[in-house]
């Protein structure tokens, strides 16, 4: 995602990397597919890796094992309704029926416990996060600049779209953390230096001598 991202801020065409993806996605659903066939192509996959993407089509496949996840985090999800249940009162959180609800399912905790409003309100900042960085990165001075900050967008988007994708079971489940909220010290660490390394190029919007 990152370099995809700072490809497109290089000058590259958008057909281009999008026949990339295209072609990506098409030789990851072939190899699936002679997978589950009678040929049984190996995949360089671990078995719990395979089963992620069996049950990211139909999670009540194994509703006890590599289903279990996502089925309670889509409980969790629709059980807030529209105000949620309120902080520390979420059935699927205290109660831990939600597997790893501080890191990868962090926002199925914002779903259950503030409802539709707190989770569209979290979109909201993160729309305003993504905006203001990519405004920056065409405000750059220089090219060194809009790379940078256009690889930390990418980078942001990209855990913001595979983590609630994953919770709302429309991506399959990777184990990335959701930024800013996911716990993690060293991740936690990246996004500082990231916002870090934004504002200094936001100050340089001359070009740079080195």
């Amino acid at each position: 995602a990152i370099l995809f991202g700072m490809l497109y801020l290089a000058g590259a065409r958008p057909l281009h990397l999008l026949s990339l993806i295209c072609g990506g996605l098409a030789v990851v659903v072939l190899a699936l597919v002679l997978h589950f066939s009678p040929l049984h192509l190996p995949l360089p996959l671990k078995e719990y890796q395979i089963a992620r993407l069996v049950v990211f089509l139909d999670p009540y496949k194994d509703p006890q094992g590599a289903g279990y996840h996502i089925i309670q985090s889509l409980v969790a999800i629709g059980s807030g309704g529209l105000w949620g249940k309120g902080l520390y009162r979420g059935s699927q959180v205290q109660l831990n029926f939600l597997p790893e609800h501080h890191t990868d399912f962090i926002f199925s905790v914002v779903g259950e416990e503030l409802g539709f409003l707190g989770a569209s309100f979290l979109l909201l900042l993160y729309f305003c996060l993504l905006y203001r960085t990519l405004k920056i990165a065409f405000q750059a001075g220089d090219l060194y600049g809009r790379l940078l900050v256009g690889g930390i967008f990418s980078m942001w988007l990209f855990h913001i779209v595979e983590n609630i994708g994953m919770t709302i079971g429309l991506m399959p489940i990777t184990g990335i953390p959701l930024p800013f909220l996911s716990y993690g010290g060293s991740f936690m660490l990246t996004n500082m230096l990231a916002v870090g390394l934004i504002l200094n190029i936001y100050q340089r919007k001359e070009r740079m001598l080195f």
